[in-house]
């Protein structure tokens, strides 16, 4: 078995990849770091009005993101291994989606001290979906914040996640085509995706799967 020491998970809203760092993190004792949406006061409102919230709930979740790099970057000698459901660079995603003019240029210049220092992934797992699949998703887990969400927002999100990881250089990346995969339920999904990470060779570029 491989060693990362530090795994993070990544995919659009819905997709799963809460379930998925929970689900590898008890199965290999390692430290779950989880990003701490639902303390962001703002964000019920940005779903409400995105124009109008953008700014607070994107500096709101930067702030957050960036107070957990501390734990991501000291290891507790009994868990070796940080598995996250967040990437610290995808905080940008969301920015230039959301904001833009003076807003994008202050967030751009607070970001950038941010991620000179964040912690850097050994790995990431970036979960695709589609679209439909996406919106099944967030309506099945009910969250009463999410209903606002659109369908257009979604595929707005869903375009900006892939050219983000089309590109992605950072550390090495591993995409997992989950469109028809339900790693949730179905062990035998759950284990090839375990089996790709865990049990091949450490990873050094991009990676694509489709679980069968």
């Amino acid at each position: 078995m491989n060693r990362y020491d530090f795994i993070a998970i990544e995919g659009v809203i819905g997709v799963g990849k809460t379930s998925l760092a929970r689900l590898l993190s008890e199965r290999h004792n390692a430290r779950l770091v989880l990003e701490q949406f639902e303390e962001n006061p703002f964000l019920p409102h940005f779903y409400e009005d995105r124009e109008r919230y953008a700014f607070q709930t994107q500096l709101a979740f930067l702030a957050s993101r960036f107070k957990q790099q501390e734990v991501l970057r000291n290891r507790d000698l009994f868990q070796e291994m940080v598995i996250s459901d967040y990437l610290f660079e995808k905080d940008r995603i969301f920015a230039r989606l959301n904001l833009s003019g003076d807003e994008m240029a202050l967030y751009d210049s607070i970001y950038g001290i941010m991620n000179s220092i964040a912690a850097k992934a050994d790995l990431v797992v970036f979960i695709q979906s589609t679209v439909d699949r996406l919106m099944q998703n967030i309506k099945a887990r009910g969250r009463p914040y999410e209903k606002e969400i659109s369908r257009v927002y979604i595929e707005e999100l869903n375009d900006a996640y892939n050219h983000f990881f089309h590109h992605y250089t950072r550390s090495p990346l591993l995409i997992v085509n989950a469109s028809e995969v339900d790693f949730v339920r179905d062990e035998s999904h759950l284990k090839y995706i375990e089996d790709e990470i865990f049990l091949q060779p450490l990873r050094s570029n991009t990676t694509h799967i489709i679980p069968r």
